[in-house]
């Protein structure tokens, strides 16, 4: 990477890099940029990410704020740690997986799962990714295709294909589970089963008359996720059995 462009980069990424080194301990030595980013992900876990401050993790580190700083220069730098180590190393492929399908599944429920461990994730990544642990997810996706006969091109598209399907049946369930009222996703059907006149809106309204939309009716979130990876891939399938072919 070009001086100027690293010169670019925040902080973070640069430390995550090797390309800088992380601050200085500072004045307390139980202190440590991995603590500091464990505590981050473990207070927006619990309490979202709007609960995330530096005010608050020092409190909960039982140190001062400014403590934090000889660490990481401020917020938008924590969050770029926090994506990076969150989600922890993606399932190992070989270069050439027999089975693509199989192995494009797991990667897709894996990832699936980190973001209903940590639902900020989805909240926060509004860029393509640029850290290590993040490229590790997409290179791993990419590997599960690479015994297939499509076209690099045509392997990333399907990966995005696939990683936008996940992000957002994650932020689908999430944005519901997160309420803090119980029954939240049933006051949510009560609205539709109100709103979604058969006149104005026919599909809708047939989907919620066959309680689609009731809580935990039918299968749980995780089964729905899978059926429609099922569909998703299915497609993908196709695709690989025409370039096959050409």
């Amino acid at each position: 990477m070009p001086d100027d462009i690293a010169d670019e980069l925040p902080h973070a990424l640069n430390v995550l890099w090797g390309r800088a080194k992380p601050k200085g301990r500072g004045r307390t030595p139980a202190l440590s940029l991995e603590r500091i980013v464990a505590a981050a992900i473990t207070l927006a876990d619990e309490e979202g990410l709007a609960a995330l401050s530096m005010a608050r993790l020092a409190e909960r580190l039982g140190c001062a704020p400014m403590s934090l700083y000889r660490h990481v220069t401020g917020k938008d730098d924590l969050q770029l740690f926090m994506l990076d180590a969150a989600p922890g190393p993606p399932p190992e492929f070989g270069t050439a997986p027999a089975d693509w399908r199989g192995a494009l599944t797991r990667w897709a429920v894996e990832l699936f799962g980190v973001y209903l461990r940590h639902p900020w994730i989805v909240q926060l990544v509004s860029s393509p990714p640029v850290d290590p642990g993040q490229l590790a997810w997409l290179d791993a996706a990419l590997r599960t295709l690479g015994g297939t006969p499509l076209d690099w091109r045509a392997r990333f598209s399907v990966v995005m294909l696939v990683l936008h399907y996940v992000r957002g049946a994650a932020q689908l369930v999430t944005s519901v589970t997160a309420e803090p009222e119980e029954g939240a996703d049933g006051a949510y059907a009560a609205l539709l089963t109100e709103f979604a006149d058969p006149g104005r809106f026919p599909a809708l309204a047939r989907a919620v008359e066959a309680g689609v939309f009731a809580p935990h009716a039918g299968p749980g979130p995780d089964d729905d996720f899978r059926v429609g990876l099922d569909h998703l891939l299915d497609g993908v399938g196709v695709a690989i059995e025409r370039a096959a072919r050409t």
